[in-house]
């Protein structure tokens, strides 16, 4: 007499090869080695279809003023979510001597597919960060700046102490200087977030939603829509002369209908503009 088959260790996928390869501080994972884990498949398009004339991107004129961007962020240690998210208007944006400035590093520890930011173990944090980061806005005689960051979902405060350093710093340098901060979730320490920065508060305070909420395991996995909405309301109540701005991507297959919810809800939670 056989024995039978032990139907559970049968129907166990091998793991993949990379499944139980820990992180590195400071190692770089995009494509397949980033999203291996997150509970979607990811199916990279082969059959890309023609972009119209009026969406290509044109490489400016200006390609010195480009590589002195590069430059000046290179010899600061800073990084712009233009190059590390491979944004196609990079050369349109620091040809006009202007880039969204990331700090915290270049290594996120989320893995949102839609995003080509290196997913990883971050380095410790640079002390010495705000201070560059004042330096370039100075030198690039900036009116408005817009500084965002990787996850830190490492840190006890998330980072929010840091965003903090680095807006007081901006104010001391460049006093003039209108500043956006695009800002994580800071999923599960929202309460030290938001009293570290409503005590350093910016101009505008940016927290993406991204997307509608039916599409949130597939673009966003890890982040949760009403928290992120909690995140912009709870802010305003603590700051409300501060302005309040949220964003969406759109084409991911959303609907109408879902757009104009998620427009509501930001009403409802007294979001000043969307993008």
């Amino acid at each position: 007499m056989s024995n039978p088959t032990n139907t559970s260790d049968a129907s166990k996928k091998p793991a993949h090869p990379r499944a139980n390869k820990k992180l590195v501080a400071g190692v770089k994972l995009r494509g397949a080695d980033k999203l291996e884990r997150i509970p979607i498949k990811v199916i990279p398009s082969e059959n890309l279809p023609r972009k119209p004339d009026w969406i290509k991107v044109r490489i400016p004129a200006a390609t010195q003023k480009v590589q002195a961007i590069k430059s000046l962020l290179r010899q600061q240690n800073l990084h712009s979510v233009c190059e590390e998210a491979s944004c196609p208007n990079l050369p349109e944006c620091f040809s006009k001597g202007t880039a969204t400035f990331m700090i915290m590093g270049d290594i996120c520890t989320r893995r949102c597919p839609f995003c080509d930011v290196a997913h990883g173990k971050p380095n410790p944090l640079d002390a010495d960060e705000p201070r560059h980061l004042a330096e370039s806005i100075a030198t690039l005689k900036l009116k408005y700046v817009v500084i965002t960051s990787v996850d830190r979902d490492d840190l006890k405060d998330s980072g929010a102490q840091h965003f903090a350093d680095c807006i007081n710093q901006v104010r001391r340098t460049s006093p003039d200087t209108k500043i956006e901060v695009l800002v994580p979730d800071f999923r599960g320490r929202m309460d030290i977030a938001l009293e570290i920065l409503s005590n350093s508060v910016p101009d505008v305070m940016n927290h993406n939603l991204e997307t509608v909420p039916s599409l949130y395991k597939a673009v966003r996995p890890g982040a949760d829509y009403q928290w992120s909405l909690d995140l912009l309301n709870r802010f305003k109540l603590a700051a409300p002369n501060t302005l309040t701005k949220s964003g969406l991507m759109l084409g991911l297959g959303e609907s109408i209908a879902e757009v104009e919810a998620v427009m509501e809800d930001l009403v409802a939670h007294q979001v000043d503009m969307l993008t």
